[in-house]
Protein backbone atom coordinates (compact mmCIF):
# COMPACT_ATOMS: atom_id res chain seq x y z
CA UNK A 1 0.00 0.00 0.00
CA UNK A 2 1.16 3.58 -0.86
CA UNK A 3 -0.14 6.38 1.10
CA UNK A 4 -0.50 9.61 -1.25
CA UNK A 5 -1.65 12.86 0.00
CA UNK A 6 -1.82 15.62 -2.65
CA UNK A 7 -3.25 19.56 -1.67
CA UNK A 8 -3.27 23.13 -2.61
CA UNK A 9 -3.08 25.84 0.28
CA UNK A 10 -3.19 29.26 1.43
CA UNK A 11 1.22 29.02 1.51
CA UNK A 12 1.03 27.57 -2.64
CA UNK A 13 -1.97 29.31 -3.76
CA UNK A 14 -4.01 32.23 -4.32
CA UNK A 15 -7.10 32.22 -3.21
CA UNK A 16 -8.28 32.97 -6.70
CA UNK A 17 -7.76 29.56 -7.40
CA UNK A 18 -7.96 27.73 -4.16
CA UNK A 19 -11.87 28.96 -4.32
CA UNK A 20 -12.43 27.44 -7.55
CA UNK A 21 -11.43 23.80 -5.96
CA UNK A 22 -13.03 24.13 -2.67
CA UNK A 23 -15.45 21.55 -2.42
CA UNK A 24 -18.71 22.53 0.10
CA UNK A 25 -18.85 19.52 2.89
CA UNK A 26 -22.46 17.94 1.18
CA UNK A 27 -20.09 17.34 -2.22
CA UNK A 28 -17.10 15.97 -0.29
CA UNK A 29 -18.50 12.26 -0.25
CA UNK A 30 -19.67 12.38 -3.88
CA UNK A 31 -16.28 14.00 -5.19
CA UNK A 32 -14.57 11.09 -2.94
CA UNK A 33 -16.17 8.45 -4.23
CA UNK A 34 -15.76 9.36 -7.62
CA UNK A 35 -11.87 9.76 -6.72
CA UNK A 36 -12.33 6.07 -5.42
CA UNK A 37 -13.76 4.59 -8.87
CA UNK A 38 -12.10 6.97 -11.44
CA UNK A 39 -8.45 6.14 -10.11
CA UNK A 40 -9.15 2.97 -8.47
CA UNK A 41 -7.52 3.94 -4.73
CA UNK A 42 -8.98 1.49 -2.18
CA UNK A 43 -9.40 4.09 0.43
CA UNK A 44 -9.42 8.27 0.52
CA UNK A 45 -10.81 11.33 2.35
CA UNK A 46 -10.88 14.91 1.25
CA UNK A 47 -10.36 18.11 3.45
CA UNK A 48 -11.84 21.22 1.72
CA UNK A 49 -11.12 24.16 4.17
CA UNK A 50 -11.39 28.07 3.61
CA UNK A 51 -7.27 27.41 3.23
CA UNK A 52 -6.45 24.44 1.95
CA UNK A 53 -7.93 21.19 -0.34
CA UNK A 54 -5.99 18.02 0.39
CA UNK A 55 -6.67 14.31 -0.90
CA UNK A 56 -5.72 11.45 1.25
CA UNK A 57 -5.25 7.85 -0.36
CA UNK A 58 -3.86 4.90 0.45
CA UNK A 59 -3.05 2.87 -3.07
CA UNK A 60 -2.52 -0.17 -4.29
CA UNK A 61 0.05 1.61 -7.12
CA UNK A 62 2.17 4.43 -6.42
CA UNK A 63 1.33 5.28 -10.17
CA UNK A 64 -1.65 7.04 -9.21
CA UNK A 65 -1.98 10.03 -10.09
CA UNK A 66 -4.11 12.37 -7.09
CA UNK A 67 -3.41 15.38 -9.46
CA UNK A 68 -5.07 14.07 -13.00
CA UNK A 69 -8.59 13.67 -10.91
CA UNK A 70 -8.25 17.30 -9.56
CA UNK A 71 -7.94 18.63 -12.78
CA UNK A 72 -10.84 16.31 -14.34
CA UNK A 73 -13.26 17.50 -11.42
CA UNK A 74 -12.52 20.67 -11.44
CA UNK A 75 -12.01 21.21 -15.60
CA UNK A 76 -8.79 22.94 -14.88
CA UNK A 77 -6.03 23.08 -17.12
CA UNK A 78 -3.04 21.03 -15.95
CA UNK A 79 -0.50 23.62 -16.57
CA UNK A 80 -2.63 25.84 -13.97
CA UNK A 81 -3.12 23.64 -11.19
CA UNK A 82 0.25 21.81 -11.12
CA UNK A 83 2.77 24.79 -10.28
CA UNK A 84 0.75 25.09 -7.18
CA UNK A 85 0.30 21.34 -5.97
CA UNK A 86 2.21 20.13 -3.46
CA UNK A 87 2.40 15.91 -3.16
CA UNK A 88 3.76 13.65 -0.11
CA UNK A 89 4.11 10.23 -0.07
CA UNK A 90 3.80 7.33 3.02
CA UNK A 91 5.99 9.18 5.45
CA UNK A 92 5.74 12.27 4.57
CA UNK A 93 2.73 12.24 3.82
CA UNK A 94 1.78 10.89 7.52
CA UNK A 95 3.69 14.45 8.76
CA UNK A 96 2.00 16.85 6.86
CA UNK A 97 -1.40 15.21 8.14
CA UNK A 98 0.05 15.01 11.48
CA UNK A 99 0.79 18.95 11.16
CA UNK A 100 -2.30 19.73 9.53
CA UNK A 101 -4.11 18.29 12.32
CA UNK A 102 -2.08 19.86 14.80
CA UNK A 103 -2.86 23.59 13.42
CA UNK A 104 1.42 23.88 12.60
CA UNK A 105 0.32 23.80 8.63
CA UNK A 106 -2.39 26.53 9.36
CA UNK A 107 -2.29 30.97 8.43
CA UNK A 108 -2.37 31.13 11.94
CA UNK A 109 -0.73 28.47 13.75
CA UNK A 110 -2.84 26.67 17.06
CA UNK A 111 -5.84 27.77 15.89
CA UNK A 112 -8.47 25.06 16.80
CA UNK A 113 -10.87 25.07 14.16
CA UNK A 114 -8.88 22.98 11.48
CA UNK A 115 -8.96 19.67 13.97
CA UNK A 116 -12.46 19.84 14.01
CA UNK A 117 -12.56 20.33 10.37
CA UNK A 118 -10.00 17.27 9.86
CA UNK A 119 -12.25 15.04 12.27
CA UNK A 120 -15.65 16.37 9.98
CA UNK A 121 -13.70 15.18 6.65
CA UNK A 122 -13.11 12.07 8.32
CA UNK A 123 -16.53 11.59 9.02
CA UNK A 124 -17.84 11.62 5.59
CA UNK A 125 -15.64 9.49 4.08
CA UNK A 126 -16.04 7.27 6.59
CA UNK A 127 -19.48 7.50 6.55
CA UNK A 128 -18.95 7.09 2.20
CA UNK A 129 -16.80 3.43 3.06
CA UNK A 130 -13.87 5.46 2.03
CA UNK A 131 -11.85 4.87 5.02
CA UNK A 132 -11.26 1.69 6.78
CA UNK A 133 -8.60 -0.50 7.47
CA UNK A 134 -5.78 1.18 6.16
CA UNK A 135 -6.63 5.02 6.81
CA UNK A 136 -8.47 4.28 10.14
CA UNK A 137 -5.66 3.91 12.02
CA UNK A 138 -3.47 6.82 10.55
CA UNK A 139 -6.34 9.07 11.07
CA UNK A 140 -7.12 7.78 14.47
CA UNK A 141 -2.78 8.54 15.49
CA UNK A 142 -3.09 12.18 13.67
CA UNK A 143 -6.13 13.22 16.29
CA UNK A 144 -4.69 11.53 18.94
CA UNK A 145 -0.95 13.26 18.54
CA UNK A 146 -2.95 16.90 18.00
CA UNK A 147 -4.42 16.39 21.08
CA UNK A 148 -1.10 15.96 22.61
CA UNK A 149 0.04 18.80 21.66
CA UNK A 150 -2.38 21.44 22.11
CA UNK A 151 -2.72 19.64 25.83
CA UNK A 152 0.99 19.67 26.58
CA UNK A 153 2.07 22.69 24.76
CA UNK A 154 1.45 25.84 24.86
CA UNK A 155 0.36 26.41 21.35
CA UNK A 156 -2.86 26.66 22.01
CA UNK A 157 -3.10 28.44 25.27
CA UNK A 158 -4.95 31.77 23.60
CA UNK A 159 -8.13 31.82 21.85
CA UNK A 160 -6.48 32.80 18.06
CA UNK A 161 -8.07 31.95 15.15
CA UNK A 162 -9.26 33.11 11.36
CA UNK A 163 -12.19 35.22 13.06
CA UNK A 164 -9.98 36.13 15.96
CA UNK A 165 -7.55 38.04 13.23
CA UNK A 166 -10.41 39.44 11.54
CA UNK A 167 -11.58 41.24 14.27
CA UNK A 168 -8.11 42.65 14.80
CA UNK A 169 -8.10 43.77 11.41
CA UNK A 170 -10.94 45.24 12.09
CA UNK A 171 -9.79 47.29 15.28
CA UNK A 172 -6.48 48.26 13.49
CA UNK A 173 -9.16 50.17 10.79
CA UNK A 174 -11.12 51.66 13.47
CA UNK A 175 -8.73 51.99 16.51
CA UNK A 176 -12.07 51.15 18.45
CA UNK A 177 -14.88 49.17 18.07
CA UNK A 178 -16.92 50.83 20.53
CA UNK A 179 -20.38 52.51 18.90
CA UNK A 180 -19.94 50.57 15.71
CA UNK A 181 -22.47 48.30 13.90
CA UNK A 182 -20.66 45.14 12.36
CA UNK A 183 -22.77 42.90 10.34
CA UNK A 184 -22.22 39.13 10.13
CA UNK A 185 -23.37 37.34 7.71
CA UNK A 186 -23.13 33.56 7.98
CA UNK A 187 -23.80 31.74 11.59
CA UNK A 188 -21.29 28.89 11.15
CA UNK A 189 -18.63 28.22 13.69
CA UNK A 190 -16.54 31.02 11.95
CA UNK A 191 -18.84 33.43 12.45
CA UNK A 192 -19.83 32.61 15.81
CA UNK A 193 -16.11 32.95 17.12
CA UNK A 194 -16.02 35.87 15.15
CA UNK A 195 -19.20 37.25 17.13
CA UNK A 196 -17.49 36.04 20.44
CA UNK A 197 -14.27 38.22 19.80
CA UNK A 198 -16.51 41.40 18.55
CA UNK A 199 -18.25 41.39 21.78
CA UNK A 200 -14.89 40.91 24.11
CA UNK A 201 -13.43 43.84 22.09
CA UNK A 202 -16.78 46.47 22.96
CA UNK A 203 -18.32 46.55 19.39
CA UNK A 204 -21.74 48.44 19.53
CA UNK A 205 -24.09 46.29 17.80
CA UNK A 206 -24.15 43.08 16.38
CA UNK A 207 -26.25 42.18 12.98
CA UNK A 208 -26.86 38.25 12.32
CA UNK A 209 -27.87 36.74 8.96
CA UNK A 210 -28.28 33.02 7.80
CA UNK A 211 -29.85 31.49 4.09
CA UNK A 212 -31.66 29.74 7.58
CA UNK A 213 -32.79 31.97 9.41
CA UNK A 214 -33.34 29.44 12.79
CA UNK A 215 -29.45 28.62 12.89
CA UNK A 216 -28.84 32.45 13.06
CA UNK A 217 -31.19 33.24 15.72
CA UNK A 218 -29.94 29.87 17.46
CA UNK A 219 -26.90 31.50 17.06
CA UNK A 220 -27.95 34.89 18.99
CA UNK A 221 -29.67 32.89 21.71
CA UNK A 222 -26.34 31.14 22.36
CA UNK A 223 -24.71 34.71 22.77
CA UNK A 224 -26.74 36.90 23.96
CA UNK A 225 -25.38 35.56 28.18
CA UNK A 226 -21.83 37.03 26.75
CA UNK A 227 -23.34 40.37 25.42
CA UNK A 228 -22.95 43.83 27.51
CA UNK A 229 -25.40 46.06 28.20
CA UNK A 230 -24.23 48.17 26.20
CA UNK A 231 -24.22 46.21 22.77
CA UNK A 232 -26.96 45.32 21.01
CA UNK A 233 -27.58 41.39 19.28
CA UNK A 234 -30.65 41.41 16.40
CA UNK A 235 -30.93 38.64 13.79
CA UNK A 236 -32.18 40.02 10.15
CA UNK A 237 -33.81 37.98 7.26
CA UNK A 238 -32.18 36.88 4.40
CA UNK A 239 -34.20 38.47 2.37
CA UNK A 240 -33.00 42.25 4.17
CA UNK A 241 -29.18 41.18 3.48
CA UNK A 242 -28.25 44.29 1.50
CA UNK A 243 -30.27 46.26 3.31
CA UNK A 244 -28.46 45.77 6.59
CA UNK A 245 -25.23 45.63 4.64
CA UNK A 246 -26.11 49.22 4.07
CA UNK A 247 -26.31 50.18 7.40
CA UNK A 248 -23.42 48.25 8.65
CA UNK A 249 -19.81 49.86 9.03
CA UNK A 250 -18.35 46.63 8.88
CA UNK A 251 -19.69 43.42 7.23
CA UNK A 252 -17.53 39.82 8.14
CA UNK A 253 -19.19 37.45 5.78
CA UNK A 254 -18.19 33.61 5.69
CA UNK A 255 -21.28 31.83 4.37
CA UNK A 256 -20.75 28.19 1.62
CA UNK A 257 -22.29 29.93 -1.05
CA UNK A 258 -20.64 28.96 -4.84
CA UNK A 259 -21.19 32.73 -6.06
CA UNK A 260 -20.59 36.07 -3.97
CA UNK A 261 -23.63 37.21 -2.71
CA UNK A 262 -21.81 41.18 -2.79
CA UNK A 263 -21.51 42.37 -6.13
CA UNK A 264 -20.05 46.06 -7.18
CA UNK A 265 -23.66 46.77 -7.99
CA UNK A 266 -24.59 46.23 -4.48
CA UNK A 267 -21.58 48.26 -3.13
CA UNK A 268 -22.84 51.36 -5.31
CA UNK A 269 -25.95 51.14 -3.95
CA UNK A 270 -24.27 50.82 -0.47
CA UNK A 271 -22.35 53.43 -1.08
CA UNK A 272 -25.20 55.99 -1.98
CA UNK A 273 -27.16 54.91 1.01
CA UNK A 274 -24.60 55.99 3.48
CA UNK A 275 -23.96 59.20 1.75
CA UNK A 276 -20.23 57.65 0.92
CA UNK A 277 -19.64 56.76 4.18
CA UNK A 278 -16.95 54.44 4.17
CA UNK A 279 -17.37 50.88 4.55
CA UNK A 280 -15.50 47.78 5.03
CA UNK A 281 -15.76 43.80 4.32
CA UNK A 282 -13.89 41.18 5.69
CA UNK A 283 -14.17 38.48 3.40
CA UNK A 284 -13.39 35.33 5.59
CA UNK A 285 -15.18 32.49 2.82
CA UNK A 286 -13.72 30.09 0.38
CA UNK A 287 -15.30 30.75 -2.34
CA UNK A 288 -15.69 34.40 -1.36
CA UNK A 289 -18.38 36.03 -0.68
CA UNK A 290 -17.85 39.38 -2.00
CA UNK A 291 -16.80 40.33 -5.70
CA UNK A 292 -13.30 41.75 -5.75
CA UNK A 293 -14.67 44.25 -8.52
CA UNK A 294 -16.04 45.96 -5.11
CA UNK A 295 -12.53 47.22 -3.99
CA UNK A 296 -12.40 49.75 -7.28
CA UNK A 297 -15.04 51.31 -5.32
CA UNK A 298 -14.25 54.67 -3.65
CA UNK A 299 -15.03 54.49 -0.17
CA UNK A 300 -15.52 50.68 -0.14
CA UNK A 301 -12.48 48.66 1.19
CA UNK A 302 -12.38 44.86 1.05
CA UNK A 303 -9.90 42.22 2.78
CA UNK A 304 -10.59 38.71 2.10
CA UNK A 305 -8.36 35.65 3.70
CA UNK A 306 -5.40 36.30 1.79
CA UNK A 307 -5.20 39.66 3.50
CA UNK A 308 -5.34 38.09 6.82
CA UNK A 309 -1.93 36.50 6.47
CA UNK A 310 0.26 40.04 7.35
CA UNK A 311 -1.93 40.02 10.66
CA UNK A 312 -1.68 36.24 11.18
CA UNK A 313 2.35 36.28 11.19
CA UNK A 314 2.50 38.54 13.94
CA UNK A 315 0.76 36.49 15.78
CA UNK A 316 3.25 33.83 14.38
CA UNK A 317 6.18 35.38 15.58
CA UNK A 318 4.67 35.02 19.60
CA UNK A 319 3.80 31.36 18.84
CA UNK A 320 7.79 30.47 17.32
CA UNK A 321 8.46 28.52 20.86
CA UNK A 322 5.60 26.67 21.14
CA UNK A 323 5.72 25.85 17.64
CA UNK A 324 9.01 24.47 17.68
CA UNK A 325 7.93 22.27 20.73
CA UNK A 326 5.08 20.98 19.09
CA UNK A 327 7.17 20.41 15.92
CA UNK A 328 9.27 18.15 18.07
CA UNK A 329 6.24 16.53 19.41
CA UNK A 330 4.68 15.19 16.41
CA UNK A 331 8.01 14.65 14.80
CA UNK A 332 8.16 12.06 17.64
CA UNK A 333 4.52 10.96 17.56
CA UNK A 334 5.32 10.07 13.80
CA UNK A 335 7.77 7.88 14.28
CA UNK A 336 5.83 6.21 16.68
CA UNK A 337 3.20 5.59 14.10
CA UNK A 338 5.85 4.39 12.13
CA UNK A 339 7.21 1.92 14.21
CA UNK A 340 3.83 0.96 14.83
CA UNK A 341 2.76 0.34 11.18
CA UNK A 342 5.81 -2.01 10.84
CA UNK A 343 5.06 -3.78 13.48
CA UNK A 344 1.34 -4.41 12.37
CA UNK A 345 2.68 -5.57 9.33
CA UNK A 346 4.10 -8.31 10.83
CA UNK A 347 0.61 -9.29 12.82
CA UNK A 348 -1.08 -11.72 10.15
CA UNK A 349 2.59 -13.60 10.18
CA UNK A 350 2.42 -13.62 14.07
CA UNK A 351 -1.50 -14.72 13.80
CA UNK A 352 -0.72 -17.55 11.41
CA UNK A 353 2.24 -18.96 13.34
CA UNK A 354 -0.29 -18.81 16.44
CA UNK A 355 -2.72 -20.45 14.70
CA UNK A 356 -0.63 -23.02 12.88
CA UNK A 357 0.77 -24.32 15.90
CA UNK A 358 -2.46 -24.75 17.70
CA UNK A 359 -3.77 -26.67 14.77
CA UNK A 360 -0.90 -28.85 15.14
CA UNK A 361 -0.94 -29.05 19.11
CA UNK A 362 -4.52 -30.04 18.36
CA UNK A 363 -4.17 -32.50 15.46
CA UNK A 364 -1.30 -34.53 17.45
CA UNK A 365 -4.37 -34.58 20.72
CA UNK A 366 -6.23 -35.85 19.00
CA UNK A 367 -3.50 -38.53 17.09
CA UNK A 368 -2.84 -39.76 20.99
CA UNK A 369 -6.26 -39.50 22.20
CA UNK A 370 -6.49 -43.18 21.50
CA UNK A 371 -4.03 -44.18 23.73
CA UNK A 372 -5.17 -41.70 26.80
CA UNK A 373 -8.25 -42.91 27.19
CA UNK A 374 -7.70 -44.61 30.72
CA UNK A 375 -6.45 -41.14 32.02
CA UNK A 376 -8.98 -39.49 34.65
CA UNK A 377 -10.71 -35.64 33.92
CA UNK A 378 -7.52 -34.02 36.03
CA UNK A 379 -5.31 -36.11 33.94
CA UNK A 380 -6.70 -35.18 30.63
CA UNK A 381 -6.57 -31.17 31.82
CA UNK A 382 -2.85 -31.57 32.72
CA UNK A 383 -1.60 -32.77 29.36
CA UNK A 384 -4.28 -30.11 27.90
CA UNK A 385 -2.02 -27.40 29.96
CA UNK A 386 1.07 -28.95 29.01
CA UNK A 387 0.42 -29.42 25.49
CA UNK A 388 -0.43 -25.80 25.28
CA UNK A 389 2.49 -24.79 27.86
CA UNK A 390 5.24 -26.42 25.50
CA UNK A 391 3.33 -24.12 22.19
CA UNK A 392 3.15 -21.22 24.02
CA UNK A 393 7.13 -21.57 24.71
CA UNK A 394 8.13 -22.81 21.58
CA UNK A 395 6.47 -20.27 19.69
CA UNK A 396 7.61 -17.46 21.68
CA UNK A 397 11.13 -16.94 20.22
CA UNK A 398 9.96 -16.86 16.83
CA UNK A 399 7.10 -14.68 17.69
CA UNK A 400 9.59 -12.00 19.17
CA UNK A 401 11.86 -12.11 15.93
CA UNK A 402 8.82 -11.52 13.92
CA UNK A 403 7.95 -8.36 15.91
CA UNK A 404 12.17 -7.50 16.10
CA UNK A 405 12.26 -7.58 12.09
CA UNK A 406 9.17 -5.53 12.28
CA UNK A 407 10.44 -2.99 13.95
CA UNK A 408 13.65 -3.15 11.83
CA UNK A 409 11.54 -2.68 9.02
CA UNK A 410 13.48 -6.30 7.98
CA UNK A 411 10.84 -7.67 5.68
CA UNK A 412 13.37 -10.35 4.51
CA UNK A 413 13.61 -11.93 7.91
CA UNK A 414 10.11 -11.69 8.39
CA UNK A 415 9.39 -13.66 5.21
CA UNK A 416 12.27 -16.21 6.50
CA UNK A 417 10.87 -16.50 9.22
CA UNK A 418 7.20 -17.12 7.80
CA UNK A 419 8.72 -19.36 5.22
CA UNK A 420 10.41 -21.43 8.09
CA UNK A 421 7.51 -21.80 11.08
CA UNK A 422 4.50 -22.24 8.87
CA UNK A 423 4.82 -23.99 5.08
CA UNK A 424 4.84 -27.98 4.89
CA UNK A 425 1.96 -30.19 6.66
CA UNK A 426 2.59 -31.84 9.82
CA UNK A 427 4.38 -35.35 9.32
CA UNK A 428 3.23 -36.77 12.92
CA UNK A 429 5.56 -38.29 15.53
CA UNK A 430 6.59 -41.77 15.47
CA UNK A 431 8.37 -41.74 18.74
CA UNK A 432 6.00 -42.49 22.42
CA UNK A 433 4.51 -40.24 24.74
CA UNK A 434 3.99 -41.68 28.42
CA UNK A 435 1.34 -39.70 30.05
CA UNK A 436 2.05 -39.37 34.30
CA UNK A 437 -0.56 -38.03 37.26
CA UNK A 438 1.13 -34.30 36.12
CA UNK A 439 3.72 -34.66 33.51
CA UNK A 440 4.14 -35.99 29.78
CA UNK A 441 7.16 -38.18 28.72
CA UNK A 442 7.95 -37.40 25.34
CA UNK A 443 10.09 -40.85 23.60
CA UNK A 444 12.07 -41.44 20.34
CA UNK A 445 11.78 -44.88 18.52
CA UNK A 446 14.41 -46.02 20.86
CA UNK A 447 13.28 -45.17 24.19
CA UNK A 448 15.55 -42.15 24.96
CA UNK A 449 13.64 -39.33 26.47
CA UNK A 450 13.92 -36.00 24.31
CA UNK A 451 15.54 -32.57 25.54
CA UNK A 452 13.97 -29.48 24.98
CA UNK A 453 15.69 -28.44 21.95
CA UNK A 454 14.52 -31.79 20.06
CA UNK A 455 10.90 -30.67 21.11
CA UNK A 456 11.68 -27.75 19.52
CA UNK A 457 12.93 -28.95 16.72
CA UNK A 458 9.96 -31.33 16.17
CA UNK A 459 7.25 -28.59 16.63
CA UNK A 460 9.18 -26.53 14.40
CA UNK A 461 9.07 -29.15 11.50
CA UNK A 462 5.16 -29.56 12.35
CA UNK A 463 5.77 -33.26 13.63
CA UNK A 464 4.78 -32.59 17.24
Amino acid sequence: MTLKLLGINHKTAPIELRERVAIPRERLAGAGLSLVEILGVSEAMILSTCNRVEILAAADSEDVDLAEFLHRHFAIDPAELRPHLYEYRDQEAVRHLFRVAASLDSMVVGEPQILGQVKDAYTVAREAGMVRTQLEPLLQSAFAAAKKVRSETEIGSTTVSIASIAVDLAQKIFGSLAGKKVFLVGAGKMSELAARHLIRSGVGTILVTNRTQARAAQMAERLVDALPRQSGLQVVPWEQLHEAASAADIVITSTGASEPIFRKEAGQAFLHKRKNRPMFFIDIAVPRDVDPEMNRLEGIFLYDIDDLQSVAAAHLAERTREAEDAEAMIAAEVERYQQKLKTVDAAPAIVGLQQRAEELRQAEMRRVQARLGGLTENQRAAVEALSRGLVNKFMHPPMQALKKAAREGDLARIEAIRETYMLGAGHGYSGRIEVGEESVRVEDVGGAALSAEDLAELMRKGRL
